[in-house]
């Protein structure tokens, strides 16, 4: 049913009204002839003709609202354990989830039991929220399991900006997330040690109201065991005792019970056959008792595409009159949702909630466009690849997490000193952060390595032209030599040809004859010259490239050594996965808080 659309009826009746007031007027002649004229030079007949088509143009508005309303005679009733397989992960990072009553810590056997449930799952929709004094989305549904695998590492208590334990948040923001996708029922699994009494109610009313179904791990023990803070020592109540939070089973077996699902202890490994059902949202063992009468939905059927078969008829009458453009109104509301080009998104989220989805869903260079925040499009622009724009965006701030996200696009784009200079930067406001003093010792480590590597460069380089400079002297030493002993064989030459002019008594042409073998002489000595200067040319331009050849082959490898010293040390610097949700929790916390939305928490762990 879309009751919306009876609205549609009030231009129905004010255009009835108008047409009906025209026509009770008979036409435009009434306002110049005479009443008593009127009739005898129109006619009745016309008048009547004229009218007529008034009770049809409202019939086919009527018909057409109604279509739209969305009229239904019959139900169809679905069970609810047969709605779409998506599952919702809640996982509690309250403060008391570090607590080692079972091995290796709460969170750790949290973490691990939901690893298990993915990778036992077989298809589906899958989410994963976390809270603590708030809610937030690590990842929203989606088939990418693998993604939520490799985020579970990074989730910890520590990240967490408002402490506390608000369940109550955390399962409305899993119900938001299942009515937006548009998703009916849907399966959610609760992993903490315990949940406010006050809240137990709401959570049940809340998620019997969805239609969803609610599975409660609890984690833990009774008994229950300090926790650890970072700087040693354990968490004090205000009487100075140490706290040693259990596990309330007693209030999360009560929860489960009032919203239909069921309560499941994560004190030892899980069994099989529930990690199955759990996984692929079949109903666990002991919840036949949830039988389908008691988990019916019934849903209206709509029929009211049949009125548009009714409307047909009325559509012929009303395009020989040639009226039909009076319903071209309707062609306008008869759209498809699906033509509609506006972006819902546009509407209802902000462009730094549009980047942040868009980030989280691997859409790296469209998050880095719509972003307005700077810190956040530098962290998009630093996962994309461009560091040139995350230098860029990183250095509107002077905080010292965007000088430290400075330096590490800066040391990204090889430039090293720029790098070192902003984490010291980062250092001077914030002193005890460890991670840039360590990069900055790794920067200068690599610096000292590409200095000496260019040393060892231009020493190689100053011996290859030594022994440049030597093949050049040797290659003179033997023109000159190949230059006397040419000139020594030209003399040669010459001494035979006059001694034999000498000597011969012959006619006049013998003078002749004579210039003719010196000219021939000549020409044999020129040919012997160039034919003694080619080999050496061509040795000497052999030796050039092979002096080429070989300084490319040294180059080569050096630049190799070099990129590859590079890339040790960016595999040296920490990479801290948690970062980006840790930044992510803390500006949603303060958009909350900016909105006057307060946390709903009790306790501070």
């Amino acid at each position: 049913m879309r009751p919306e659309w009876l609205w549609a009826l009030l231009p129905c009746a004010v255009l009835f009204i108008a047409l009906w007031y025209s026509r009770k007027r008979a036409g435009s002649w009434s306002s110049v002839i005479a009443p008593e004229l009127l009739q005898h030079l129109v006619g009745e007949q016309a008048a009547i003709r004229q009218r007529n088509y008034l009770p049809w143009i409202l019939i086919a508005w009527l018909l057409a609202v109604v279509a739209l309303v969305g009229p239904s005679v019959s139900k169809i009733q679905q069970p609810v354990h047969q709605r779409e397989a998506a599952l919702l992960l809640v996982l509690d990072l309250s403060y008391s989830m570090k607590a080692a009553d079972v091995a290796p810590s709460r969170i750790d056997r949290a973490r691990q039991n939901i690893i298990d449930l993915l990778q036992e799952r077989d298809e589906g929709q899958t989410g994963l929220i976390a809270f603590a004094g708030d809610a937030h989305v690590v990842t929203p549904l989606t088939d990418d399991h693998p993604t939520i695998i490799n985020l579970l590492p990074a989730l910890n208590p520590d990240m967490m900006p408002v402490p506390g334990s608000d369940a109550q948040s955390a399962i409305e923001l899993a119900l938001e997330l299942l009515k937006s996708g548009g998703i009916i029922g849907g399966r959610i699994v609760l992993l903490t040690d315990g949940v406010s009494a006050s809240q137990t109610s709401s959570i049940a009313e809340a998620v019997q109201d969805a239609g969803a179904e609610l599975i409660v791990m609890g984690v833990g023990t009774a008994n229950g065991a300090p926790l650890p803070l970072p700087g040693g020592g354990f968490v004090k109540d205000s009487q100075g005792a140490i706290v040693m939070p259990g596990l309330d089973s007693e209030s999360l077996t009560k929860l489960a019970r009032r919203a239909g699902g069921r309560y499941l202890p994560l004190e030892l490994a899980m069994n099989p056959e529930d990690l199955a059902a759990l996984a692929n949202n079949e109903l666990l063992p002991g919840q036949e008792r949830l039988t389908s009468s008691s988990r019916r939905a019934d849903h209206w059927q709509d029929q009211g595409y049949f009125l548009v078969l009714l409307l047909l008829p009325l559509v012929l009458v009303l395009f020989r009159r040639g009226l039909l453009f009076t319903l071209v109104p309707l062609f306008f509301v008869l759209e498809p949702h699906s033509a509609q080009a506006q972006s819902w998104d546009s509407l209802w989220l902000t462009a730094d909630q549009q980047g942040v989805r868009a980030l989280e869903q691997g859409e790296l260079e469209r998050a880095q466009q719509l972003f307005d925040n700077p810190a956040w499009a530098g962290t998009a622009a630093y996962q994309n690849g461009d560091y040139e724009a995350a230098v860029e965006n990183f250095s509107s701030g002077d905080s010292a997490d965007d000088w430290y996200n400075r330096g590490n696009a800066l040391a990204r784009s090889g430039q090293l000193d720029q790098a070192i200079e902003a984490y010291r930067q980062s250092l001077a406001i914030k002193p005890d952060q460890a991670d840039a003093q360590n990069n900055i010792e790794l920067l200068e480590q690599l610096k000292q390595q590409q200095e000496q590597q260019e040393q060892q460069d231009s020493s190689s380089e100053d011996a290859d032209n030594q022994d440049q400079q030597q093949n050049q002297d040797q290659g003179q030493d033997q023109e000159q030599s190949q230059g006397d002993q040419d000139s020594q064989d030209a003399q040669q030459n010459n001494e035979p040809s006059e001694q034999q002019a000498s000597k011969q008594n012959e006619p006049q042409d013998s003078s002749q004859q004579q210039a003719q073998d010196q000219d021939q002489d000549s020409e044999q000595n020129d040919e012997a010259d160039k034919a003694s200067q080619e080999p050496e040319e061509q040795a000497q331009q052999e030796d050039a490239e092979a002096r080429a050849q070989q300084e490319q082959a040294q180059a080569s490898p050096e630049q190799a050594e070099r990129d590859q010293a590079m890339e040790q040390w960016l595999r040296r610097v920490p990479d801290d996965p948690s970062g980006l949700l840790r930044e992510k929790f803390r500006y949603e916390s303060r958009q909350r808080q900016q909105q006057g939305i307060k946390p709903n928490n009790e306790s501070y762990w």
